[in-house]
């Protein structure tokens, strides 16, 4: 890796075309001048460049369509580089494709021609209509007003999907040869309206859910430092309820290998107008408070999680 921006660039092709900004790549990097921990993080869902063959493919407005993302969670753990651990985003909204899905989980009524044998059509992520091509918006609203092909989904995934796990695997791979482990921290936020009252956290709110797939994709002493860490900062901290972790969590977790990955989701509210899509005030204290985390992550003792 080099100082700065490390993109992922990609060529049209015919037929309907993921129409790209050149001035934003689909895939990036930002790093500071070394990667000095083995902290890698990852924002799948924050992008928000939305192609016009989406556009014109969906029912929904672009307002709409951005009840899918992450919105601002790459710019809220930004300053991570400066503490010398990478973070990788992706610019291209989830409502177009998800990353943190496998490669193919693909909802068959979505489609005008029959689906390959090898694609996981009955997930309970493709259930719920968030699969790798959404049908739905976090919301529920259905997003296209017609039938996709496949050869549409193929191009996303091949051109989206497998650039962006390839240098998340890269970077991983990286970092454990460099340090004998990674920690990854898979980074989302939440909206409230999925969020009911919870009796296990302070005055029945939730702020952050961590997802560690129930104590398996990372070694404990991950978990408890970011709840530590949140909770004394006033934040109500559940643990995999309702998000235990997605495809990136179960993908890259592997504690036996070294490999371990958290994900946090932190609730919209917290930082935006969930209508408006405006930043409120605190987001400058959220931000501080998730360099902060990143900084306690990273200073772990690495032979805590070479043991796991």
């Amino acid at each position: 890796m080099t100082d700065g921006r490390i993109a992922c660039n990609f060529e049209p092709m015919e037929g309907h075309v993921a129409q790209i900004a050149p001035v934003r790549p689909p895939v990036e990097i930002l790093v500071g001048a070394t990667q000095t921990v083995p902290l890698v993080l990852a924002s799948p869902h924050s992008g928000m460049t939305y192609p016009p063959d989406l556009l014109a493919a969906s029912r929904l407005d672009p307002l709409a369509l951005r009840r899918s993302e992450d919105s601002y969670v790459d710019e809220i753990f930004v300053d991570a580089p400066r503490l010398g651990a990478p973070l990788l985003r992706a610019h291209f909204a989830r409502a177009y494709l998800d990353p943190n899905r496998e490669a193919f989980e693909l909802d068959p009524a979505m489609f005008e021609d029959a689906l390959p044998d090898f694609v996981n059509a009955h997930s309970p992520r493709v259930r719920v209509g968030l699969g790798t091509i959404a049908r739905v918006v976090a919301s529920g609203e259905e997003i296209y007003a017609r039938k996709l092909r496949f050869a549409e989904a193929l191009q996303r995934i091949e051109r989206l999907y497998r650039p962006y796990h390839r240098m998340l695997a890269q970077l991983l791979a990286a970092t454990r040869a460099r340090f004998g482990c990674y920690l990854l921290l898979d980074c989302h936020s939440m909206p409230s309206t999925t969020l009911p009252p919870s009796r296990i956290a302070p005055r029945g709110r939730i702020d952050i859910v961590l997802g560690d797939c129930h104590g398996t994709s990372c070694d404990p002493i991950v978990s408890d430092t970011a709840q530590r860490f949140l909770v004394d900062r006033g934040y109500a901290v559940v643990r995999n309820a309702p998000y235990a972790g997605g495809f990136t969590t179960t993908h890259y977790g592997r504690p036996a290998e070294g490999g371990h990955c958290l994900q946090i989701e932190i609730g919209r509210s917290l930082y935006m107008d969930e209508r408006s899509y405006q930043r409120k005030p605190a987001f400058t204290q959220l931000a501080a408070d998730m360099r902060g985390l990143a900084a306690a992550l990273a200073a772990i003792d690495p032979t805590a999680l070479r043991r796991a």
